[in-house]
């Protein structure tokens, strides 16, 4: 179900404090919920950074110090602009009998048929945003693009989601075009 990640409660750090911790291979964090306290954290880097290249989708069960642990959602993942390392990242605490709004990845799946013919895939958003019940989401959603012919493209209303999942993103919303070379 979920990917497990050790975890660490951490103090107020001043900038340097930080700096310090990142150099350590720490990837400080905070997890904030509805009626819980906001909790701060530090996790392993490396472990986060392979969680993000396997996709970066679906939930995480954080291990306080053999304390106990939770299932949460990535919030919000800060970058640093030049080096792309990650900063700060912000994880949802989940409650199993609420609805909650997040982002899933949309895996594209296949070559286009227009590939064939010089045409160019372009990804245009790798996620789309829905509500549901945690046990109704999915990781991923897939997205078949073999079909494609130079000049078509593909919006969110093209997806394919449980009736459970309730798109927030607009229909509208570009995901994929193959374009001319």
């Amino acid at each position: 179900m979920a990917t497990y990640i050790h975890t660490e409660r951490r103090s107020q750090l001043n900038p340097s404090g930080l700096r310090n911790l990142r150099q350590e291979g720490r990837l400080p964090g905070v997890v904030f919920g509805k009626n819980a306290d906001n909790q701060i954290i530090h996790i392993c880097t490396k472990q986060f950074e392979k969680w993000i290249k396997k996709g970066a989708s679906g939930f995480i069960e954080l291990k306080i110090e053999d304390d106990y642990s939770f299932i949460v959602l990535l919030e919000d993942l800060q970058r640093n602009p030049v080096t792309r390392q990650p900063l700060h990242v912000d994880f949802q605490l989940v409650q199993t009998d609420e609805i909650i709004r997040t982002k899933l990845g949309v895996k594209i799946v296949g070559v286009p048929a227009g590939a064939k013919w010089g045409g160019v895939v372009q990804i245009q958003d790798p996620y789309v945003e829905v509500e549901a019940l945690p046990k109704d989401l999915p990781s991923i959603v897939e997205l078949d693009i073999s079909a494609m012919e130079i000049g078509e493209t593909l919006f969110v209303k093209d997806l394919v989601l449980p009736p459970e999942v309730t798109v927030i993103s607009g229909d509208n919303e570009l995901l994929v075009s193959v374009s001319k070379p």
